[in-house]
């Protein structure tokens, strides 16, 4: 299976409601964070695709119609030439609202992290993001410098940049599928995440 969307847009930016929309739309799993707590065999690949090896992204995406989210969106370059008819997809958010989100969900989550897991998180942070986690101007650039590279890479033609309040209507007209009925999933909220028991 092919992937038909690569998600560019980083973790905070409403990922796993797309994760829920795309796969309704698709009929197809989507690829984001939470399938790699269900697939840990697949931490190696992403250490060692922050290292430079980069994986064979068939082989280790053949399950998912669309990926979204940290580890895929930091390798939204690779995905979207291994996959050239897939839609570019760039969630975003204003940054300040996403650096507050960020900073109280999932880097402190990832501080709390060990052993492979830590290894891979450190590894992407180090070489796309930042591993100044605590610094929100730090964050705050790689977050800019992360969106801009996309937009400033990607045909307008091939690229939809979409944000959490948009819903259906703008993803259902690149991917050419009818506009399904009820709202559109909104899940992960901070107070969601900030809910669930520690792991």
């Amino acid at each position: 299976m092919a992937l038909h969307v690569v998600g560019a847009g980083l973790g905070r930016t409403g990922t796993l409601s797309l994760k829920a929309a795309l796969e309704r739309l698709l009929g197809d799993p989507c690829y984001h964070m939470v399938e790699v707590l269900r697939h840990p065999e697949h931490i190696p690949a992403w250490r060692a695709a922050a290292n430079g090896a980069m994986p064979d992204w068939t082989a280790l995406l053949h399950e998912y119609r669309a990926a979204v989210d940290w580890p895929a969106a930091s390798f939204w370059p690779e995905l979207s030439e291994a996959f050239p008819d897939a839609l570019v997809l760039l969630s975003v958010r204003d940054a300040e609202s996403w650096w507050q989100s960020a900073s109280q969900t999932i880097f402190p989550a990832s501080r709390r992290m060990s052993g492979e897991w830590r290894e891979m998180v450190d590894a992407i942070f180090a070489s796309r993001f930042t591993l100044a986690l605590d610094d929100r101007a730090a964050c705050i650039e790689a977050f800019e410098r992360h969106n801009a590279l996309v937009r400033k890479t990607v045909p307008a033609s091939r690229l939809l940049e979409w944000r959490p309040g948009d819903g259906w209507a703008p993803l259902c007209a690149a991917l050419k599928v009818p506009v399904p009925d009820g709202p559109f999933p909104h899940t992960n909220s901070t107070e969601e995440f900030l809910a669930r028991p520690a792991s």
